[in-house]
């Protein structure tokens, strides 16, 4: 697929890996909607600084249906879907020890939901990327686990049942990449040691990988590891 001319949502844009992306497809000359829930200035000084012309910004909730009915609504049509939004709180807190049902719904419906939109349109050819979390890549638990692992499934199963329109859905699972939004100070010391590559992930090697993902006709159903090598 060509980029350019392709009208791309991207959810959870406004910030971190989300705008990165958004900056990618903008300079590859796709029209970029960014989508965001609470960072609407940073997501108002992003649109302002793209590339190109015909972004636009939709500010949703994904935790409400109301809200994601209304995304769809003034989205329109879009070729490219990136559902790249989710919700992770710290590990062992009491919003992550109480928050399956916030998972689930953020992480999960709302980009299923998302995608049977996408999977509707009438287009010659279209592609969605999910973002999910390296994590997949290995056995695990916990309600945060749960929902990025469904959504990968969910990937497996669209790729085989909309190829024959011609519409693509693959995934990336990224690694360390930002400090965590509780620990923004951190270095990740524990962290990155452990990887084989021994260094965070670039956000711009993340969003190049999305962007592979997008222009490569042969490829559906994949998930990619961007993650320096901590899946394995």
């Amino acid at each position: 697929m060509k980029i350019e001319g392709k009208c791309v949502l991207i959810t959870g844009s406004a910030k971190r890996c989300g705008a990165e992306a958004a900056k990618t497809f903008a300079a590859s000359g796709a029209k970029v909607i960014i989508h965001c829930n609470t960072s609407v200035v940073e997501a108002e000084e992003l649109l302002a600084r793209l590339p190109g012309s015909g972004h636009r910004l939709i500010k949703a909730d994904l935790a409400l249906k109301d809200d994601i009915t209304r995304l769809i609504s003034q989205a329109g049509k879009f070729d490219i879907l990136i559902n790249n939004a989710s919700v992770f709180f710290r590990p062992g807190s009491d919003e992550d020890l109480s928050g399956e049902k916030l998972y689930h719904q953020v992480n999960f419906l709302a980009p299923q939901t998302l995608l049977e939109a996408w999977a509707a349109q009438e287009l010659p050819e279209a592609c969605a990327v999910n973002i999910l979390d390296q994590a997949v890549l290995n056995p695990g638990s916990g309600a945060y686990w749960q929902s990025r692992y469904d959504l990968m499934q969910l990937t497996i199963e669209l790729a085989r049942t909309l190829g024959r329109k011609n519409f693509r859905v693959n995934a990336v699972a990224p690694g360390p990449m930002l400090p965590p939004y509780w620990k923004p100070d951190s270095r990740m010391e524990k962290t990155l040691p452990a990887l084989p590559l021994h260094r965070p992930v670039s956000p711009q090697d993340f969003a190049e990988a999305v962007k592979f993902l997008c222009t490569n006709d042969s490829i559906t159903g994949a998930v990619l590891p961007v993650d320096c090598g901590q899946h394995l």
